[in-house]
This record gives structure tokens, C-alpha cells and sequence, in this order.
């Protein structure tokens, strides 16, 4: 007991120190509608040292992996985490959220093509700067997607897709209200094959307003007509995809799709991991309640995961 008592102590030591070393900055990125702004975490501020561009989910999800209605702080964590490990990040919230409201714009203005180029122009930011060795593109869930395309462009050095779709949107949203009661799925369905189509439609039924609301629907074209498989497999560097076994909103078979579209990729599947990169039960119910709990940490096996893939030669 004595002697794990001792080991314990020693690696607490280590981390603090090497975690005591990292300097916090907030960082901006100028645009022409708006401010986006960010965290900047180096991780070593003796050392050039990687960084890591960290890409939030769909919906109001802030940098930390936040949104109004729930905190679970799993993009801090992960931050921190590669920090810990002598690994820089930028993690910051997306035009429209928290510190970056007021890049937004009209909801009627805003494409995914927006999101896209912001994650370009973070990228052409970070190369600017000498304290960084490699870049690394980060996306979590539909950020997944944004950093794949992104990445495209040339800046990143490396790609990973924690928590990604490997499907066109217009799929998931079949799957996911074919789980829905009643009227749900039959009212949407023509819906969606007119936004497939770049079509809006004028008067969606009242109770799908939420989901297909007019002023949503230009972003939602804009989204639909991107192939997860398909963007993928234009990728030329190393690729690392994430996926959980108990995540109730992406699926092992989404992993799978998306490894079998590049030669490059490399899939790792963590047992019990869910959707916010936590432990978590395959039970609905107890799995949500991961969702609002800030102090759970991060599943054990992930950052190690992440950092030894950076690692790599």
C-alpha cells in the first residue's frame, strides 16, 4: 500500500509539473461579420510543442463542450488533458455562441460553409505561429465533419474524428425520427428530400418548426449536401477516428464507414465510452445524466489514445 501510495504521489508530481508549466491566453480570430473567439492552452511554454484546433459539436455547444441546458466541460477536459501531455490546443466558441454571438449574423445568412472557413482561417492563424511544430485538426461530432473538410485546404498536419458521422445528414435524420411517434417521420420525409434537392420549403407543419423552421433551412441545404464518406476519403494525411461503444447519438457502424473511405485512417472503438467522451452506462436514461455532470472526467483511455497518435512519426 506504501509503495502505490509513493507511485501515486510521484506521478501527481510529474503531471502537476509538466501541467504547471502551460500558460492559458484567450485568443481571437477576426472576421468580417464578427469576432470568434477562443481558448489557447500551450502546453509548454519552454518548448515548441504540437497544438490541436478542437471543433465543438451541432448546436449551441460552447468551447468547453457546453450548452445552455447542460454543462458536462468534456472539450475542457480534453484540453487539459493533452496539455498534461506537453500538447498545445485552441478550443473556441462557433460563430453564433457564447463569446462569439455576435458573429452570427441571421440565422437565414448562416451556411455550414461558414463554419468551414472559419476553421480554415484558425488554421492559417495557428501556422503563423512559431511556437507550434505540428497542427493537428480535432472534430467532435458535426465539428468532425467541419475539420475533415477543412482539412482539405492543406494547413493540418494530422486529422481526428472523435464522435464523427458517417453519414449524410439527410440519412441520420431518417434514422433518428423513425424513432419519433406518430406523424413524425411520414410529415418529414418530404421535407427533407426537398432540402436534399436545394429546395426550401414554405409552410413545414407547426410541430416540426423546431427542426425545419424557414430561416434554418438555407443551413440545412448548405449541410445536406456533404457525404461524410465521400469527404473523407480526400484526405492525404493521417487520420484518426474515435468512437464509443455506448454513444447513443453516433454509432460504431458510422466509425466503420468512415475508416473504410481512406486507407490512411486508423479506427480505435473505446468500450463504454458515450457520446461526451465519458464513462457511461448503455442504458438511455443513465447515459444522459453523464450529459450534466461537469466533474465526471474524461473516460480513462482516451487521452492516451489521442496523444500517442499525435505522437507518431
Amino acid at each position: 500500500m506504501r509503495i502505490k501510495t509513493i507511485l501515486f504521489a510521484l506521478i501527481f508530481i510529474v503531471s502537476y509539473a509538466v501541467f504547471s508549466q502551460s500558460k492559458k491566453e484567450p485568443i481571437t480570430l477576426n472576421t468580417n461579420s464578427g469576432n470568434i473567439q477562443g481558448s489557447l492552452l500551450i502546453a509548454d511554454s519552454t518548448q515548441v510543442t504540437p497544438i490541436v484546433l478542437i471543433i465543438a459539436g451541432s448546436g449551441p455547444t460552447d468551447r468547453n463542450g457546453n450548452n445552455p441546458m447542460m454543462a458536462n466541460n468534456s472539450l475542457k477536459m480534453l484540453a487539459e488533458g493533452l496539455a498534461q501531455n506537453k500538447i498545445s490546443s485552441i478550443r473556441f466558441d462557433k460563430r453564433g455562441i457564447a463569446e462569439s454571438k455576435q458573429a452570427a449574423g441571421k440565422e437565414a445568412d448562416l451556411s455550414f460553409e461558414n463554419y468551414i472557413e472559419d476553421v480554415i482561417d484558425w488554421c492559417h492563424l495557428i501556422k503563423k505561429d512559431n511556437r507550434f511544430n505540428s497542427l493537428i485538426i480535432l472534430g467532435h461530432s458535426e465539428g468532425s465533419l467541419i475539420g475533415l473538410i477543412a482539412a482539405q485546404e492543406g494547413s493540418a498536419d494530422k486529422f481526428i474524428s472523435l464522435a464523427g458521422p458517417g453519414f449524410p445528414l439527410g440519412d441520420i435524420l431518417r434514422k433518428q425520427l423513425k424513432e419519433q411517434p406518430g406523424l413524425v417521420l411520414p410529415l418529414s420525409l418530404p421535407i427533407i428530400e426537398k432540402l436534399e434537392k436545394g429546395e426550401t420549403v414554405s409552410n413545414p407543419p407547426q410541430m416540426l418548426d423546431a427542426l425545419f423552421r424557414p430561416s434554418v433551412q438555407p443551413y440545412l441545404i448548405s449541410l445536406f449536401k456533404y457525404n461524410p464518406q465521400v469527404e473523407i476519403s480526400k484526405l492525404k494525411i493521417p487520420i484518426l477516428i474515435i468512437q464509443g461503444t455506448t454513444d447513443i447519438q453516433v454509432s460504431n457502424e458510422d466509425a466503420e464507414m468512415l475508416s473504410n473511405s481512406n486507407k490512411n485512417a486508423e479506427k480505435i472503438i473505446i468500450k463504454n465510452m458515450n457520446h461526451i467522451l465519458k464513462e457511461a452506462d448503455a442504458d438511455r436514461t443513465k447515459n444522459i445524466q453523464t450529459y450534466s455532470n461537469p466533474k465526471l472526467p474524461l473516460i480513462e483511455t482516451l487521452i492516451p489514445t489521442i496523444v500517442n497518435f499525435i505522437n507518431q512519426e
